[in-house]
């Protein structure tokens, strides 16, 4: 079980610098992806984090900008199942043949190939790129365009929208460890310190309960 514990005590152990905190700008934003999240999609905290968000300076774009990123939690989805469903399909006696054609190579060079990023996402989550790629190109593809959007437009700084997909993984609704990982580390290594780390698990743990949306 990912409990909440192992999850704090994985930031805490990610450095020893302590930095500096979040400005309230930041904090806002990140609170506003945790109550926008799939996990818990509270109306009311949005529009509290949203004009708090702005109050401290934030623009409709940066705003925007985080629920492109959170809207993504959406291809956990794909990521828990893509690997399962090609090696359930096997054992069925369905043939999938793992060497790529030529599309399918041409496509993985395309968004994969050797970039540290996806060597990193290889690593907490082997096996599922490839098995997206064969059970669909169009879903691969999609894959990464959806989630490059978020990174392309510029609003937010990069540490501020890892440190709102960490947050948003360690929610008690979803604790998805593999992203939260991937994400804590990416976070520090653009300059995220134990005091940010601190505030994100803080929100993290506040988020609200999903009980339905009307």
């Amino acid at each position: 079980m990912v409990t909440l514990d192992k999850l704090q005590e994985l930031a805490v152990a990610a450095t020893t610098e302590r930095g500096e905190g979040l400005s309230e700008s930041d904090l806002a934003l990140i609170s506003l992806g945790v109550c926008a999240s799939v996990t818990s999609l509270d109306r009311a905290a949005i529009e509290v984090a949203v004009g708090r968000a702005f109050e401290a300076g934030a623009t409709p774009a940066q705003v925007q900008e985080i629920l492109s990123l959170v809207s993504g939690l959406g291809v956990h989805t794909l990521m828990a199942a893509s690997a399962p469903v090609v090696a359930c399909a096997r054992a069925a006696g369905f043939e999938f043949d793992e060497t790529l054609s030529d599309e399918q190579v041409q496509l993985w060079e395309k968004y994969v190939g050797d970039d540290p990023f996806w060597v990193g996402f290889e690593r907490e989550l082997p096996g599922f790129l490839k098995s997206m790629l064969l059970l669909s190109t169009d879903q691969f593809k999609a894959f990464f365009n959806y989630c490059a959007v978020p990174w392309k437009s510029g609003q937010v700084r990069a540490k501020i929208k890892e440190l709102t997909a960490m947050a948003c993984d360690a929610t008690p609704a979803h604790r998805f460890l593999p992203g939260f990982r991937l994400h804590l580390a990416n976070a520090v290594a653009l300059g995220a310190g134990r005091r940010a780390l601190d505030e994100v698990m803080a929100i993290a743990s506040r988020a609200p309960v999903h009980n339905g949306t009307e």
